[in-house]
């Protein structure tokens, strides 16, 4: 053989073992499960925030027809949760929950997802949580399966995006009987009537996203073609004063899929971000186009690896059903990963019943692999919403999956060799925690750009430090473009540690 054709070939080995696979141990929690009939058949989502000052994240999942319930963290070292659920958490109907600082007092409120009036809980301590009663926020009885939110200019309250599923209330559904994306807008310190952006195609996932850099962030809604039919497809609000579907003239490539879930993310260091959708079948990778002049994503779902289509242990050769996606660097190598939760809606016969969760790894490349069997999180249930999260502070992403019709999963990341930074962003005014910014990261590996956001996944948020892989570096600069646009300074930092950006 020629030298040079055996060095192509045992490329790819060699390349593999560049990509160190994480180690998960599973933790003991007390039962919880999300249930219910068809109207739970999607939702079941967690949110994590720290709510009681210690500085490590409480859990809060959705039960559906079950009570929902709070995990209080107890983390000394190993992640341990206890359930402490005040009375104003426990509720029936909950499918997801998002934390976000409504008032900017700088305690994390939530917004609660329902079948049945959506729920905005202002915070206090210990946990504690209360109606906002002077916000003028009122909410119909929907089926909401999506949220997010955004600071636009010049308003000291959020603009918040509801995304609504199948009206349950449409004597001709359920199919073409999709709600409509509910947006609340805000006048001084208190909400304008909801508006609706219609026509709605059965959301399940949206995300407020500055996708141009702009300073402005538009709206995208991933939607469940099993219910819209015929006519619909995936969407992106351009949040002008009077919000307008983008179109092909402008760029958008239109295409239809069983939308679950999205995950938004820079992936190549240009700055913008690339996104990731869950569906029944293909879960796709959307790579931007810096060089267009509108909201241009291509498909590289076969070319990176990502596409996730069928189970990968088990057995069932059936498609798969993704819901919950996220980014994160689970072994701190510097990229990152892609975790997808998995699951029958409930004994679909033309997907898969045996539907491991994935656990997608990057290697220098930019190529994805499965590693959930190697790391431990492989779980056959049928899981809905998820987090990695640092749970311990440890500097290690941490997993938790709510499954319907089973108990939820809690995983510890056991630390391994790789650098790690944890960034805290504040400013003193409205919008407490800089949605809408960018953290920017320079090290030898280059640059890691992460916006701000709230929403996305599958009904499932995220509020705490900003988690960055860092590799073999050992200090890296870093700095925070604000929501205005204000370009903050580099600062440097050494890696392994938890820093505040303040404004």
């Amino acid at each position: 053989m020629r030298p040079e054709l055996y060095v192509l070939l045992m490329l790819p080995t060699a390349l593999a073992a560049e990509v160190q696979p994480p180690r998960f141990t599973p933790v003991e929690i007390a039962s919880h499960i999300y249930d219910g009939g068809w109207e739970h058949f999607v939702g079941g989502g967690v949110a994590v925030f720290e709510c009681d000052g210690d500085g490590l994240p409480e859990l809060f999942a959705a039960g559906g027809a079950n009570p929902s319930q709070l995990f209080r963290n107890t983390s000394e070292g190993s992640i341990s949760y206890d359930a402490n659920t005040p009375e104003e958490l426990k509720l029936t109907g909950v499918t997801g929950a998002y934390p976000l600082d409504i008032d900017s007092d700088g305690i994390l409120d939530l917004a609660i997802l329902r079948v049945g009036p959506d729920l905005l809980l202002k915070g206090a301590a210990d946990c504690r949580f209360s109606p906002f009663t002077t916000l003028g926020f009122q909410s119909d009885d929907h089926w909401t399966t999506g949220f997010s939110a955004t600071w636009e200019d010049g308003q000291s309250l959020p603009t918040l995006a509801f995304g609504t599923y199948v009206d349950r209330s449409n004597p001709d559904g359920p199919f073409e009987a999709c709600g409509p994306t509910v947006l609340y807008q805000p006048q001084g310190d208190s909400y304008l009537p909801p508006a609706h952006l219609e026509p709605g195609y059965c959301s399940l996932s949206v995300l407020f996203s500055d996708w141009s850099r702009s300073g402005r962030a538009d709206l995208r809604v991933s939607n469940d073609r099993h219910y819209y039919v015929k006519g619909g497809q995936e969407q992106l609000w351009a949040m002008e004063p009077d919000p307008t579907l983008y179109s092909a003239e402008d760029g958008w490539v239109p295409y239809s899929i069983w939308g679950m879930g999205i995950a938004s993310r820079d992936l190549t260091g240009d700055g913008f971000p690339e996104v990731y959708l869950t569906s029944m079948g293909d879960q796709k990778l959307q790579m931007f186009d810096p060089e267009a002049t509108g909201p241009t994503w291509s498909d590289a779902t076969y070319d990176r690896g990502t596409t996730a289509h069928r189970p990968h242990t088990g057995g069932d050769g059936r498609p798969s059903t993704g819901w919950h996606a996220q980014f994160g660097d689970v072994n701190n190598d510097g990229r990152d990963d892609i975790f997808v939760a998995k699951g029958n809606v409930e004994q679909m016969p033309d997907a898969a019943l045996n539907d491991p969760n994935n656990l997608l790894l990057q290697d220098p490349q930019g190529q994805f692999a499965e590693a959930s069997v190697a790391a431990g999180i492989a779980s056959m249930a049928k899981s809905r919403g998820a987090a990695l999260a640092d749970l311990n502070a440890d500097g290690w992403l941490d997993l938790v999956v709510v499954n319907r019709g089973s108990a939820l999963e809690l995983y510890e990341s056991l630390p391994q060799s790789g650098n790690w930074l944890e960034v805290e962003v504040s400013q003193d005014r409205s919008n407490r925690f800089a949605v809408g910014g960018f953290i920017e990261i320079k090290t030898p590996l280059g640059l890691q750009a992460r916006e701000i956001t709230i929403g996305g996944g599958h009904a499932s948020g995220i509020a705490g430090p900003h988690h960055f892989g860092l590799g073999a570096t050992d200090s890296v600069e870093a700095r925070v473009i604000w929501p205005d646009g204000q370009i903050g300074d580099w600062q440097a930092f050494s890696a392994n540690q938890t820093v505040q950006i303040e404004r």
